[in-house]
């Protein structure tokens, strides 16, 4: 038996992912991956990069892609909670502008498998959120473009939230995906 329920999402090749978790007095214990268990799901990556990120609420980060240099994701919560979302971007792909979203939290132990040829990004629900990403390609930082979090042909239905959005200048200035038609 593998460690891991492995739910697709609405879009092909998106997983939202439950590890089994062993709990007993002391704690408990879970596998964050495994190689083997994900490729009998069909998620065959080679994994060369982590990433860890540390925010507080009201913190937006995204939809982000690299153009030429795309990266499947798989993303977990270690501390908090977010509503994370990923945006089909893939060339001929029926999907194509269409999102997924799920909340993410350290609670919940659930991840999320992001594959290439999406923009992604995530919004903080709880004071404060720590966020871990493998990737199967490097960053590159002159590769990277977005897309605006409120595009109105995404129409991304996020949480409702009280405190003000906090965005990087860079995320504030991305053009809308129908002026850009961007194709991954």
């Amino acid at each position: 038996m593998g460690q891991f329920i492995f739910n697709k999402a609405e879009i092909e090749g998106v997983f939202i992912i439950e590890p089994r978790v062993f709990v007993d007095d002391r704690g408990y214990f879970m596998e964050t991956y495994n190689k083997n268990d994900f490729e009998k799901a069909g998620i065959c990556c080679e994994f060369v990069q982590d990433n860890q990120s540390k925010s507080k609420k009201g913190v937006l980060r995204g939809l982000h892609f690299q153009k030429t240099h795309p990266q499947a994701k798989l993303v977990r919560v270690t501390k908090g909670e977010v509503f994370d979302v990923a945006v089909d971007l893939r060339k001929d792909s029926p999907t194509w502008g269409r999102y997924v979203g799920v909340v993410l939290s350290a609670e919940k132990k659930n991840m999320f498998f992001i594959p290439k040829g999406f923009a992604h990004g995530f919004l903080v629900l709880s004071d404060e959120v720590e966020f871990t990403y493998k990737c199967d390609e490097f960053y590159h930082p002159e590769d990277e473009g977005g897309i605006p979090w409120n595009d109105p042909s995404v129409a991304i239905s996020w949480p409702s939230f009280e405190s003000e959005l906090c965005l990087s200048g860079k995320d504030i200035g991305y053009r809308l995906l129908e002026e850009n038609k961007v194709y991954l």
